[in-house]
């Protein structure tokens, strides 16, 4: 097994703290994620120790009754800088590794949005899937910056 790494930067155009507000909204995520629903699944729904849910799939709608047709992450926060930082960790069966999002602001206004994933997985099959999960990840990253507009 391998740590693999994906990275995306871009601008947003909108201050830090409005979009810490709607990025750390776990529950509305859905609204911009590809083909994505999630929620929260702990008493708390921001911080450290919160767990959130993600199913990814084409029936995402219809979770959990089409709930094979498709990948269910788990993760737990573990790391909460408000309106700077959020770092968490993948629990579920499959998807195991590490995710954040940095938020900085711009010196031309606005905020640069990094993102970052470490999917530990063999690299052989990283290398086939991660195409796709930059794509997916892209394509979600440029409709929650277009929420902005």
């Amino acid at each position: 097994m391998a740590n693999n790494r994906l990275s995306i930067s871009f601008h947003i155009d909108a201050p830090r703290e409005q979009v810490w507000g709607k990025i750390a909204d776990w529950n509305s995520q859905g609204e911009w994620m590809l083909q994505t629903k999630v929620w929260v699944t702990s008493d708390i729904s921001e911080g450290e120790g919160t767990f959130i849910a993600a199913f990814t799939g084409p029936l995402h709608r219809m979770y959990p009754r089409f709930k094979r047709i498709g990948l269910l992450d788990l993760m737990i926060v573990t790391r909460w800088e408000p309106p700077m930082l959020c770092e968490v960790e993948h629990v579920g069966a499959v998807l195991e590794g590490s995710g954040s999002f940095t938020l900085r602001e711009s010196i031309h206004g606005g905020t640069h949005f990094d993102w970052s994933e470490v999917v530990i997985a063999p690299k052989v099959i990283f290398l086939l899937l991660a195409p796709f999960l930059y794509a997916g990840v892209r394509i979600s990253l440029a409709r929650f910056a277009r929420s902005f507009q």
